[in-house]
């Protein structure tokens, strides 16, 4: 492996390696205002969420590489500690990408990338009438990490108003995945969609404790045509099957061949059946 000690090598170096690898990275299209009612617009992908009670948000206008300097969003929200947070989708990524141009101190970014300034409810700094989820916040503290190029300054946001577009909602006023097409960071020019082929499920671990790998039988755990995702998946379980239900299962699918049956009932998310499968073989 290539290992790289941060202090041997220059600042956009390790920022290209760091933002390459720590990807894909959600975006903040982060609107504020000066003390003066100017209005900026401008895309932070050193952003994520941290908490839900209070729900907090946190995003980092790093200081500029080539000379240290402070973006105006920050400068923005020391002057006025509030911003609103718009999420990208890939309807408006062009428009975002248009808007992250370091343009003058001043220059309103909503006209620049043409996108509609919608009023906000609680706070001063507007919407983007384009995202499809908005979050209106207060700043509550601001973390400076250093003075120099490449310097964190991370922004800790307290969510005081959402609001969320009706067509990327299920029949129940939830989100659903499905009909999102939220864009995400890479490194350099890249960016990721999150939609499409894109989406997979993976079922969160139960309540109780799964088997775990190191209880799966070791001609399972060391047979090469299972990848290390199947094993994790087959580690999800609580309890293995009963006998009577593997011999049942054994008498039911006697012509099949088990090792191919259970990866197909992993693709299907069966696991039970994917271990019936596997523990028939082995009797």
């Amino acid at each position: 492996m290539l290992t790289i000690n941060p202090k041997d090598v220059s600042v956009p170096v390790i920022h290209h390696y760091l933002q390459g690898a720590v990807a894909p990275r959600p975006i903040a299209f982060a609107s504020t205002v000066d003390k003066d009612g100017n209005v900026n617009l401008s895309p932070f992908s050193f952003f994520n969420l941290f908490g839900t009670k209070p729900p907090t948000l946190i995003f980092s206008p790093n200081r500029r590489v080539r000379d240290a300097t402070n973006k105006h969003t920050l400068e923005n929200v020391q002057e006025v500690d509030e911003v609103v947070i718009n999420m990208v989708d890939y309807t408006m990524v062009e428009q975002m990408s248009l808007a992250s141009c370091e343009y003058p101190k001043g220059t309103n970014e909503f006209v620049k990338a043409g996108f509609t300034e919608v009023p906000s409810q609680l706070v001063k700094p507007p919407r983007v009438g384009e995202s499809k989820a908005v979050f209106e916040c207060k700043v509550k503290q601001i973390i400076s990490l250093g003075e120099e190029g490449g310097a964190a300054n991370l922004i800790i946001c307290e969510v005081i108003l959402a609001h969320f577009s009706e067509d990327i909602l299920d029949e129940n006023g939830r989100i659903d995945q499905r009909k999102t097409d939220w864009v995400a960071r890479m490194g350099g020019d890249w960016y990721a969609r999150a939609s499409g082929d894109a989406l997979f499920e993976i079922p969160k671990p139960s309540t109780q404790r799964g088997i775990g790998v190191d209880s799966i039988p070791d001609f399972i755990k060391t047979n090469p045509l299972f990848t290390g995702n199947e094993l994790g998946r087959l580690g999800n379980i609580e309890k293995l099957p009963e006998v009577e239900e593997i011999e049942r299962f054994k008498n039911e699918n006697w012509e099949e061949d088990f090792i191919q049956l259970a990866k197909k009932m992993l693709v299907e998310g069966k696991v039970k059946d994917a271990w019936l499968a596997l523990l028939a073989m082995e009797g």
